[in-house]
């Protein structure tokens, strides 16, 4: 479909144009340069440093942002992937940008009526307004290969209707996944000093690697409908079970309300912090034990809060295949670890390749460098909290044993590669709730080992 065969400019395909999407992104260097010299010159007349790089970033924030969530795509998921871990950066740097990554969680702009009529004969064929009576054009959810919308669906002809979310890929989302994050992986150095400490690369390059799996929609259904037969019986987890697919369109159960962890991150009570933060990292914890797999994609936009009080779970496009549970050796790891056992831990971690070639770390480097952030699992409970998280960032890329002179001695594993960023994530998210867990016992739970015989 050309550009020119649409009267509405949001019912263009996802690429527009794979020239006007690039410029968009190649311009976001040139305006912080730009900005940047702005910067300078104010500190030649006098202006103060603090306040002359608190204007550039909120200045970057808001372009950034603005055109991330316009072109959805792998610009809108690097966006929403970049939110978790919003609660590691000092205050002064994340302030001004908090509010739009709150909103990259969460929405992205929709597609036009017209285009969405034309996905849905396209997947379902001419008579699909009959399969879904009352479908609503106007979508309840936008993210960034996809936008949801709610129907009823009639699975076969004389069936009763069922209420239903439609979830339908942008036209043109496959270029413009791929096209985004090679041009954003061009664009890691002014990202990374907006914001830093985090491995803008490694993040791309880990995105890139899924494109094809979360493109595919029937890969994502076989996904969920595992997701829901391990969680059924669950008291405080829904996963909504998929009814129907095609490589581009996926139906599955509705689930009612329309409130997200995101907005318990905002608005919640700290009763529902708690809750809501024990619910979500449990269930990320339990994926691989109950269905043999991670959910990666922890951002808050794909946890819903019912109006029952439980906690539903969408888009499982992302998720990493453990048939045997997360890798044994991380619950004695983590138990010599909590019990201050770090001999035991740098023979593991050397065992399992997270030392690089000929490095050597003595157990009271180790300790020095890990300690600190295995404290969620030495007390009963523990609060996450911003503070921690900063302090723990910025202990990490500091200079010296417990900082970066260890860290450029460890490695990730490729098979720990995404476990690393979905717990990576999930602390993040438990540090934007505030939220006191029973992070001990969970870990206990989820993997067989930490608890002593």
């Amino acid at each position: 479909m050309a550009d020119d065969d649409v009267d509405d400019p949001q019912e263009k395909p996802l690429t527009g144009s794979a020239l006007r999407r690039g410029a968009r992104l190649a311009g976001l260097p040139a305006g912080f340069a730009a900005r940047t010299t702005w910067g300078i010159g104010r500190r030649l007349v006098g202006a103060p440093a603090s306040a002359v790089m608190n204007d550039v970033q909120r200045r970057t924030a808001d372009q950034i942002f603005s055109v991330l969530g316009q072109l959805k795509g792998g610009a809108m998921k690097f966006g929403q992937a970049l939110s978790v871990f919003e609660a590691a950066l000092p205050e002064e740097v994340i302030g001004p940008y908090r509010e739009a990554l709150t909103k990259l969680q969460d929405a992205a702009p929709p597609m036009g009526p017209g285009t969405v009529a034309r996905v849905m004969e396209r997947e379902f064929g001419a008579d699909w307004a009959e399969r879904f009576p009352d479908f609503e054009p106007t979508p309840a959810a936008a993210a960034s290969i996809g936008q949801v919308h709610h129907s009823w669906f009639l699975p076969e002809p004389d069936d009763e209707p069922v209420e239903v979310a439609v979830k339908i890929q942008y036209p043109g989302a496959a270029e413009a996944l791929t096209s985004d994050l090679r041009q954003i992986g061009r664009l890691a150095r002014m990202l990374g000093t907006m914001m830093p400490n985090l491995d803008v690369k490694a993040l791309v390059r880990e995105l890139q690697e899924r494109v094809a799996e979360e493109l595919d929609y029937g890969l994502e259904a076989d996904a969920q409908s595992t997701f829901a037969d391990a969680f059924e019986d669950d008291p405080m987890i829904v996963v909504p079970e998929p009814l129907a697919h095609t490589e581009r369109a996926l139906v599955t159960a509705w689930l009612p309300g329309d409130r997200s962890l995101a907005d318990v991150i905002a608005n919640g009570t700290q009763e529902e912090r708690d809750l809501y933060g024990e619910t979500y990292v449990r269930f990320l914890f339990e994926g691989p034990i109950r269905a043999g797999l991670l959910h990666a994609d922890p951002h808050p936009g794909n946890f819903r809060v019912l109006p029952d009080g439980r906690l539903g779970v969408v888009d499982y496009g992302a998720v990493a295949r453990l048939p045997d549970g997360l890798p044994a050796p991380m619950g004695p790891l983590l138990r010599a670890a909590a019990d201050g056992d770090y001999a035991t831990v740098a023979d593991g971690l050397r065992q399992e390749g997270f030392l690089r070639g000929g490095q050597k770390i003595e157990p009271d480097v180790l300790e020095g460098y890990l300690g600190p952030l295995v404290e969620p699992i030495v007390t009963e409970t523990f609060t996450f909290d911003r503070d921690w998280l900063r302090r723990q960032t910025q202990r990490l890329a500091s200079t010296g044993q417990e900082g970066m002179g260890t860290a450029l001695k460890l490695n990730v594993p490729p098979g720990y590669l995404l476990i690393h960023r979905v717990w990576a994530g999930g602390i993040g998210v438990l540090c934007q709730l505030g939220s006191t867990a029973h992070f001990r016992a969970i870990v206990a739970d989820s993997l067989p080992g930490f608890d002593p015989v």
